[in-house]
């Protein structure tokens, strides 16, 4: 060899080490630009893509295999010699994913989002925005040993919301849109349980004018929720108690004519009510 190459000082764990081994021949000849010679005189010079191609796959090996930190501080070499390479822009989208894979979401929204604002044109950025949502969507914590979800804060949830909603307007033919659809209406899902549980807490307090006004916000805020029915109802049943039959009428038929299902039989019944109660009116006057 025409250089002698230092060493590091680091630490690995055995599998780390083993892996060091194998490519640190690379990583120290990239790094210092060494030259290697061959029997016949003439001088063969290891390709700056080939070395990073075969450092990046070392450490896929780690990462597929799952041993995370091993394959995390791989990647973590591949960036810091070949900075110029695609394969450092891979290696720094797996070391997010290396978080991703270990359930530390917070983190790996982090690593994501640093990722898209290092690379904004690159081809990856659809695929980290759609890890950002779903880190987002797993992060909410749906445990038996907390609250039930109504009564918890929503702040995770309302960011996940916005989020997948941001992704399905900016990527809606993308490979990745129909996982993100499915976890954007069950965000939606409990979003809306959210606001109906606070708008009932309204109505045993008997504070009618909150509990429309909660009702119709949830309404506006999630279009389109597999809930408006129930919703609806709900709103309905108040306007009665606020002495409101017309405008309760109207949003009982809204139900029975757009939705159907177990509201609509709910809605009836209370149309059926509000007849009882006008022909009895009548007949008093």
């Amino acid at each position: 060899m025409g250089k002698v190459c230092g060493s590091t000082s680091s630490r690995p764990s055995a599998r780390l080490a083993r892996a060091l081994g194998l490519v640190a021949p690379l990583l120290l000849l990239a790094a210092a630009g060494c030259d290697l010679q061959v029997g016949d005189g003439r001088k063969a010079t290891l390709t700056y893509t080939d070395d990073a191609r075969s450092a990046y796959e070392e450490a896929m090996r780690s990462y597929r295999s799952k041993a995370w930190e091993d394959a995390r501080a791989l990647f973590a070499e591949v960036r810091k010699l070949f900075p110029y390479s695609r394969y450092a822009t891979l290696a720094e989208l797996r070391i997010a994913d290396v978080e991703f894979e270990q359930e530390k979401y917070a983190d790996a929204v982090s690593a994501y989002r640093e990722f898209i604002q290092n690379h904004r044109t690159d081809r990856d950025v659809e695929y980290a925005r759609y890890r950002i949502a779903k880190s987002l969507f797993r992060d909410i914590d749906d445990t038996f040993l907390l609250p039930p979800q109504e009564e918890r804060d929503q702040g995770t949830a309302l960011e996940a919301y916005r989020e997948l909603g941001a992704f399905l307007r900016d990527n809606p033919r993308s490979r990745y849109a129909e996982d993100v659809r499915k976890m954007h209406d069950a965000v939606q899902g409990r979003l809306m349980r959210h606001e109906l549980y606070v708008a009932r807490f309204y109505l045993r307090q008997d504070v009618y004018p909150a509990t429309i006004a909660r009702i119709d916000h949830a309404l506006k805020l999630f279009p389109g929720s597999a809930l408006e029915p129930e919703a609806l109802v709900l709103k309905g049943e108040t306007l009665m108690r606020m002495n409101k039959p017309d405008e309760a009428r109207v949003v009982f038929k809204k139900v029975l004519d757009e939705y159907g299902g177990p509201f609509a039989v709910t809605a009836k019944r209370f149309l059926s009510e509000l007849d009882a109660q006008k022909a009895a009116n009548k007949q008093g006057t």
